[in-house]
């Protein structure tokens, strides 16, 4: 059982990515799935998740607006469309799920290996 990320690549400041978490060996809309962004020298930071219960997508502030967070079922997949990105966007996007509904960082089953985002003109 595994995650993959694909997606990631160099942008222009305002431009948009889709980045593809897909799963094999499990179902993932069982799983609760987030996107952790770490931009270089900084710890993993979750940005948007969708959890396995009912409730709406949850975003951190910084890219509300600008990301959104989806099912793909017929994939097995959860994406995140990037759109209006920043520099400060660059990183390694990481997705991961859980059985809980978007548990804190340490409490994740599966993790994908990471997709790079560069941000630059």
């Amino acid at each position: 059982s595994q995650l993959v990320e694909s997606g990631g690549g160099l942008v222009q400041p305002g431009g948009s990515l889709r980045l593809s978490c897909a799963a094999s060996g499990f179902t993932l809309n069982t799983y609760s799935v987030k996107w952790f962004h770490q931009a270089p020298g900084k710890e993993r930071e979750g940005v948007a998740c969708i959890s396995n219960t009912f409730g709406p997508a949850r975003y951190e502030d910084s890219v509300k607006g600008r990301f959104t967070i989806s099912r793909d079922n017929a994939k097995n997949a959860v994406l995140l469309q990037m759109n209006n990105l920043k520099p400060e966007d660059r990183g390694v996007y990481y997705c991961a799920a859980a059985l809980g509904p978007c548990p804190p960082i340490n409490q994740y089953d599966y993790w994908g290996q990471g997709t790079q985002v560069t941000v630059s003109s």
